[in-house]
């Protein structure tokens, strides 16, 4: 029994004195003793030997803001359009080949039509006549040898067979299918020779240069964007970037999503925009000159506002920030930091105001990211 007291009170003792040591150990470090000096100090710290913590920071310089925001959207035909028949009959012709480029105006379908052609001839031979007989019943009015009535007569038959005349040359017309404007035809889905059904969608036909670029932004940039913006996009196909120039804005805010619909034009002489791709948009919401840019992971929140940590004669000095608009990589700081200012970008979790410093200067990249 009394050896394992024994033992107990020497273990007791032991963990007192490792208790003491430590304590002891600490007090060194926090006084800047033997033991290692604290995070601010010059041995055991971050920082090496006489220099404090060791910390990465850029140095703050003036440079032009680009305020962009990006969103996605659709590129869409100039003019597209199904040509299609208004009236059922045989194809006789058909004057385009698949994939050809075809002028306004071009004549690209025939429709039988012989029995419209005899039927205007008919109407054509009875006009001819009737307008002989309302000339002579015209000559005898003058003459006194028929009455009003019997001119009147005769005039309304001349116009009741020239209206006829007129329905059947519309008729005729709708046996013709032209090209409403210029374009590249596609891909046909008929043959010389098959009944033609109205309805039927003979080919599209698409006019892509220029094309239309259609995309929303957010309700909040609607005051931001006006007829007459350029724009900068890119497809997934290729990374070249286009230009184009906003020339449509719906009037009013789509109420389920919050955005504005916008349209844009761009030149495609090349035809290597497709109509129904998927562009990637970017957009300048303004341009600010000698704006000066600081990491987002630089920016401290506090409770009157925002920090940074600035290094001034070798040490960090705390020092308040106004900031403006926020991008993917980096804040505007609209007061606060000077040119030329070394502002801090790590360390900001330890870093105490006033204490010792030693910067890793980076040379800060260039703002271009979009904003949000």
């Amino acid at each position: 029994m009394k050896k394992r007291y024994i033992f107990y009170a020497l273990l007791a003792m032991g963990l007192a004195y490792l208790v003491y040591y430590r304590i002891g150990q600490n007090r060194k470090q926090a006084e800047g003793g033997p033991g290692g000096r604290g995070a601010a100090g010059a041995k055991g710290g971050p920082g090496g030997a006489g220099g404090g913590m060791r910390v990465d920071g850029i140095v703050a310089r003036r440079q032009d803001f680009n305020n962009q925001l990006e969103v996605t959207g659709t590129i869409d035909a100039n003019e597209s359009v199904q040509l299609q028949s208004e009236v059922p009959g045989l194809i006789t012709k058909i004057n385009f080949q698949e994939g050809s480029v075809v002028k306004k105006g071009t004549m690209l379908v025939q429709i039988n039509n012989r029995d419209i052609l005899a039927q205007l001839q008919e109407a054509l031979t009875k006009q001819k006549l009737s307008a002989t007989n309302e000339n002579r019943a015209k000559q005898l009015l003058a003459k006194g040898a028929i009455s009003q009535e019997e001119y009147d007569t005769s005039l309304a038959d001349l116009r009741s067979l020239q209206a006829q005349t007129q329905l059947i040359r519309t008729q005729l017309a709708r046996t013709s299918i032209y090209a409403p404007f210029n374009g590249r035809v596609g891909l046909r889905n008929v043959s010389q020779g098959g009944y033609l059904t109205p309805g039927t969608v003979i080919a599209n036909l698409v006019n892509t240069d220029p094309v239309k670029i259609t995309f929303s932004v957010p309700e909040k940039y609607t005051g931001r964007i006006r007829t007459g913006s350029t724009i900068s996009f890119h497809t997934d196909a290729s990374e070249k970037n286009y230009t184009g120039t906003v020339f449509a804005i719906e009037p009013g805010i789509n109420t389920q999503t919050r955005t504005l619909q916008i349209r844009a034009r761009a030149a495609n002489p090349g035809n290597e925009l497709l109509p129904g791709s998927f562009a990637r948009i970017q957009i300048t919401l303004e341009r600010i000159p000698n704006a000066i840019l600081v990491p987002t992971e630089a920016i401290v929140p506090v409770m009157k506002g925002k920090v940074v940590f600035l290094k001034k004669g070798g040490k960090a000095v705390e020092t308040p920030v106004e900031t403006g608009t926020r991008t993917a990589a980096n804040i505007l700081v609209t007061t606060g930091i000077q040119p030329g200012d070394t502002v801090l970008t790590t360390g900001m979790m330890s870093i105490k105001d006033g204490a010792p410093v030693k910067v890793n200067v980076a040379k800060e990249k260039e703002e271009q990211s979009p904003g949000k």
